[in-house]
C-alpha cells in the first residue's frame, strides 16, 4: 500500500534507515502499511492503474494463464473473473484455508526431535485458518528417503503419530530441509491419501505442499499419465510433483538446477497458489513459489545480517540462447501444453551469487535457520525478521544462501528488492492465557484493541483526527463522486454500520458492496470513484479481485486492513491499518470493532474542511474517548450474558432486530450465532418488520431487539409494541437510563449510551458474549467452527 500509516512505530529496511510509509523513495512511492510517528511525511502519487514502483515493494496482478501474462493487465482481471464464473467458487480460492509451514537450517546443529516439534508448533500456530487433515515430511535416515506422516483430524494426532513412530528421534543434522501442511479438502475428499506433503512417485524423489487451486490440473495429469506417469491421489497437488519429476527425468543426464526445474513447472500452471519444494536430487535444497498465495519467509542468525534488504535477481536477454540450450526444461518454447517455458520466457540463465543479506558483517557464510510460513503467527516465536514474497517470486534456499528470482525478466516495472521487515506481534498476542478460547480472549482484549487502534490518531485535546496513510490523499477523496465500500462478512457489516455516517459528514454518495456480488454484476466503476476495501486479513480472494478490478478502471483504491503487509494492503494506493492485533478465533471479534472505529475516524477526517460539521466531530471524538471505559464495564457483566446461553441454546431460530445504525449490528450478531451455535438467526430491519418478518412472530420465536436511545428510539419502540402484540416476549438491549422499558414482560441487558454513530460498538459487545456462551453451552468448537476457516475466500 503507497505511503499509508498506522501512526505509531517504524520500520526500516536496506540499512539505510528509510521509514517505510513515512519517506519517499527515489523510484516512487512506499507500498506498505506501517506505523509512523510523522504522518506529513506520507508519500504521494498521482493515481493510476499501475503505480510508480518502489524500492521496497511492488504491486502486480495474478495471471491466470498463458494468455493473460501476454495480454493487458485489464485483460489479465477481466479472465480471471471470467474464469470464476466459468468454473465456479473454488476455480479462485486460493486457500480455503491451508497453511504451509517449512524449516530450512544450514550449520545449526538440531536433532530430529527438534525438527518435528518445530514443524508441529509451526501447524498449531495456524489451526484457526481452517483445516481437515495435517502432514509433514522430514529428512530420512539415508538421503533419498525422507519420512512423510500424515494424518487426518487435528495437528495434535500428527504429533501423537510422529512421536509413537519407530525412528531415532536424537538422530542430529547439521543442514536440513522440512516441509509441513495443514490441508483444507478441495479436489479429493479428506484422506491420509490426499494429505499433503504429495510426492511425485513411490521413491518421493520430489515432495511438495501446496496453498490454492491449480485450475489446469486434469488437463496436466491426462497428458503426463499418457506419458505414463501414475497418481495415487485425487488432488491437484500431485500434478505438480509428478510434472517435476516429468521434467526432471527429460533431462537425459543434463544438469538443471532446482530453481530452474521449479520454474518451469510453474509455468505449466494455472491458477492461485503457493508451493515449496524439496527433493532428493536436491538435498537440504528447498525452493518456494508464489502466485496469489501469500507466503512470507522468516531469518533468524546470530549475528547481524550485512543488509536489510535481499536483491531480486533478474535474467538478461544476452543470456538467452545459452539458457535455452543448457539449463532449459523440455519443450522450452512450448511448455508440455504449449505454454512458454521458464527459460523462454526469462530470456536468460542467472548466475548464481552469494546473497549479501545472509552474509555476516565480516563476509562470512554463518549459521542460519529459514521459517516459511503462509502466516506470521507461525513464525515469530523463532524470529521476527521476515520478508514476504511478491507474486511470481521464486525463493530457493540452499547451503545457507537465500536467492529470489522471478518468471519473467525485468520490465521496469517490479521491484529489485524485497525488504526484510521486523514484525511487530508479540508471541503472547496468539497465546490464549487464562482463556477458555481464543475467541473468548479477543472479546476481552477489545478495551485495548480500541486503543490501539486509535493511538496516535486521535487528539482528544485538540478534537482532531490524523491518519497518516489516507493525508496524501485527503483531497481526492473529498472531490470524488462516491465511495464505494467493497468487503465479505464481518467486514462488509463494518460499512453497512458507518455508511450513515459518512454520509451525514461527507455528503458524498457512498454505496455498500458485497464483493462477490460486485464481481458478479462487473458494477460500473469510474475514475473519480474511490473504492475502499475492508478486509481483516487483507487476503480475502474476492476482495482483491473487486481491489483489482477498480484499480484496472483508474479508481483510487483505499485499504482496512489488519494485517500489515498482506496483498490488499500492498496493492492499494492508500489506507488505514486497524492495529487490533492478531484474530485468532474464526470469528470476528475485536477487529469488527476496530474496522469500525477506523472507519468512523476516516469519516471525521474527510469532513474536517466543513466547518457546519464541527460539534458534530467533536461530539464524536469525545464519544471515542468512552468507549474503551464503556467496553469495560459491559465485560463486568458476563456472567448475566452467561445466564441466558441454556434457554437459548434449546432453540432452533432466533431473530435480531433493529434499526438505523443497531441494523448492521443485528446482521453481524446474527452471523455470530450462526458461524458458532449453528442457529438459524436472522438480523432483520424493524422498519421491514410488517413486510414479511412479522408472520413468524409468536409466543415461542426468541427475539432480540436492539432498542437504544436516539433519532429513531420512537420507531424501534413500536416494532417492540407489534412484537408484544403478538405474543412475543423479546430481549432488549437497551441504555441503562432508559427507564421506559422496566416491564416485568421483558428481558433486558443494559449497555450504557453513547452518540448514535458508536452505540454499535457497545450493542455488539454483549452479543458477541452471548454468541460465544450460545457455542459452548451447545458443546461446539468455539474457535474452529465446523465447515468455516479464519480466511475463507469464496467469489
Amino acid at each position: 500500500m503507497h505511503g499509508i500509516g498506522a501512526d505509531d512505530t517504524i520500520m526500516h529496511i536496506g540499512g539505510c534507515g528509510d521509514s517505510l510509509g513515512t519517506s519517499e523513495t527515489a523510484c516512487g512511492v512506499i507500498e506498505h502499511f506501517a506505523r509512523c510517528e510523522e504522518p506529513d511525511a506520507a508519500s504521494s502519487t498521482a493515481r493510476s492503474g499501475s503505480a510508480t514502483p518502489s524500492t521496497t515493494r511492488s504491486t502486480s496482478l495474478v495471471i491466470v494463464g498463458p494468455g493473460a501474462a501476454r495480454g493487458s493487465a485489464l485483460a489479465a482481471t477481466t479472465e480471471r473473473v471470467e474464469l470464476a464464473h466459468r468454473l465456479g467458487d473454488d476455480a479462485i480460492n486460493p486457500a480455503k484455508m491451508c497453511g504451509i509451514f517449512a524449516y530450512a537450517s544450514f550449520l545449526c546443529e538440531r536433532d530430529r526431535r527438534f525438527v518435528l516439534e518445530t514443524l508441529i508448533n509451526g501447524l498449531q500456530r495456524m489451526e484457526y485458518r481452517g483445516y481437515d487433515s495435517a502432514g509433514l515430511s522430514i529428512e530420512g535416515d539415508e538421503p533419498d528417503q525422507p519420512y512423510i506422516f500424515k494424518e487426518v483430524g487435528k495437528v495434535k494426532h500428527l504429533k501423537e503419530k510422529c512421536m509413537q513412530a519407530d525412528i531415532d528421534m536424537e538422530r542430529p543434522y547439521v543442514s536440513q530441509t522440512s516441509i509441513a501442511h495443514t490441508r483444507w479438502a478441495t479436489h479429493g475428499a479428506p484422506s491420509t491419501t490426499n494429505c499433503h506433503p504429495h510426492t511425485s512417485d513411490p521413491m518421493k524423489e520430489f515432495t511438495v505442499v501446496h496453498n490454492g487451486i491449480i485450475t489446469n490440473y486434469k488437463e496436466l495429469r491426462l497428458v503426463l499419465e499418457k506419458r505414463g506417469y501414475q497418481f495415487q491421489t485425487d488432488t491437484d497437488t500431485e500434478v505438480a510433483a509428478v510434472l517435476a519429476k516429468y521434467l526432471y527425468d527429460s533431462q537425459k543426464g543434463k544438469q538443471i538446477s532446482f530453481t530452474s526445474l521449479i520454474k518451469s513447472v510453474i509455468m505449466e500452471l494455472e491458477g492461485a497458489f503457493a508451493f515449496v519444494f524439496k527433493s532428493v536430487h536436491y538435498p537440504d535444497e528447498v525452493v518456494v513459489a508464489r502466485r496469489g498465495s501469500p507466503v512470507l519467509i522468516g531469518v533468524k542468525t546470530e549475528k547481524k545480517l550485512k543488509v536489510d534488504f535481499v536483491d531480486v535477481e533478474f535474467a538478461g536477454a544476452a543470456d538467452a540462447e545459452k539458457a535455452l540450450n543448457e539449463d532449459a526444461a523440455p519443450g522450452a518454447a512450448n511448455g508440455l501444453l504449449g505454454v512458454p517455458s521458464a527459460a523462454s520466457l526469462q530470456g536468460g540463465k542467472l548466475v548464481r551469487s552469494q546473497s549479501r543479506a545472509f552474509l555476516s558483517e565480516d563476509g562470512m557464510p554463518q549459521p542460519i535457520e529459514f521459517f516459511i510460513a503462509s502466516d506470521a503467527s507461525a513464525i515469530v516465536e523463532h524470529t521476527k525478521r521476515v520478508l514476504y514474497l511478491e507474486d511470481d517470486d521464486i525463493a530457493h534456499i540452499a547451503e545457507g544462501e537465500f536467492h529470489i528470482h522471478r518468471l519473467r525478466k525485468n520490465d521496469g516495472t517490479v521491484s529489485t528488492i524485497r525488504a526484510i521487515e521486523t514484525l511487530e506481534i508479540e508471541l503472547a498476542a496468539i497465546m490464549k492465557g487464562s482463556f477458555d478460547h481464543f475467541m473468548q480472549k479477543e472479546i476481552y482484549e477489545q478495551p485495548e484493541s480500541v486503543v490501539n487502534t486509535m493511538r496516535g490518531r486521535v487528539n482528544f485535546d485538540t478534537h482532531t483526527i490524523t491518519l497518516g496513510g489516507l493525508k496524501a490523499y485527503l483531497h481526492v477523496i473529498r472531490r470524488c463522486r462516491r465511495l464505494v465500500f467493497v468487503a465479505c462478512g464481518t467486514s462488509y457489516h463494518s460499512c453497512l454500520a458507518t455508511r450513515s455516517i459518512f454520509e451525514e459528514l461527507t455528503e458524498i454518495p457512498v454505496s455498500i458492496e458485497l464483493a462477490s456480488d460486485f464481481l458478479d454484476r462487473k458494477t460500473p466503476i469510474f475514475r473519480d470513484d474511490v473504492c475502499v476495501f475492508v478486509s481483516q486479513s487483507g487476503e480475502t480472494a474476492d476482495t482483491i479481485l473487486a481491489m483489482r478490478y477498480c484499480l484496472e478502471r483508474g479508481a483510487l483504491n483505499v485499504g482496512v486492513v489488519n494485517v500489515v503487509g498482506s496483498t490488499i494492503s500492498r496493492e492499494s494506493h492508500c489506507g488505514i491499518h486497524v492495529n487490533a492485533g492478531p484474530e485468532i478465533g474464526v470469528a470476528s471479534t475485536k477487529a469488527y470493532t476496530s474496522q469500525y472505529i477506523a472507519l468512523v475516524m476516516m469519516a471525521i477526517q474527510l469532513s474536517e474542511d466543513r466547518l457546519s460539521m464541527t460539534a458534530r466531530r467533536n461530539a464524536i471524538i469525545d464519544g471515542l474517548h468512552e468507549l474503551p471505559g464503556q467496553i469495560r464495564a459491559i465485560l463486568q457483566h458476563d456472567k448475566e450474558f452467561q445466564a441466558l446461553a441454556p434457554m437459548l441454546a434449546k432453540q432452533t431460530s432466533l431473530l435480531i432486530m433493529g434499526r438505523g445504525y443497531q441494523h448492521a449490528t443485528c446482521l453481524e450478531a446474527a452471523l455470530k450465532i450462526k458461524e458458532l451455535a449453528y442457529l438459524m438467526a436472522e438480523g432483520i430491519l424493524a422498519g421491514e418488520l410488517k413486510h414479511g418478518p412479522l408472520a413468524l412472530i409468536d409466543a415461542d420465536m426468541p427475539v432480540i431487539l436492539l432498542m437504544t436511545q436516539d433519532s429513531l428510539y420512537a420507531k424501534t419502540r413500536s416494532a417492540l409494541e407489534q412484537v408484544s402484540a403478538r405474543g412475543g416476549r423479546p430481549l432488549i438491549i437497551a441504555n441503562d437510563n432508559d427507564t421506559t422499558i422496566d416491564d416485568e414482560r421483558y428481558s433486558v441487558i443494559r449497555v450504557p449510551q453513547t452518540i448514535d454513530c458508536l452505540q454499535g460498538i457497545l450493542t455488539i459487545v454483549p452479543l458477541q458474549l452471548l454468541s460465544y456462551h450460545l457455542a459452548v453451552a451447545k458443546g461446539c468448537n468455539v474457535d474452529y467452527p465446523r465447515n468455516l476457516a479464519k480466511s475463507v475466500t469464496v467469489e
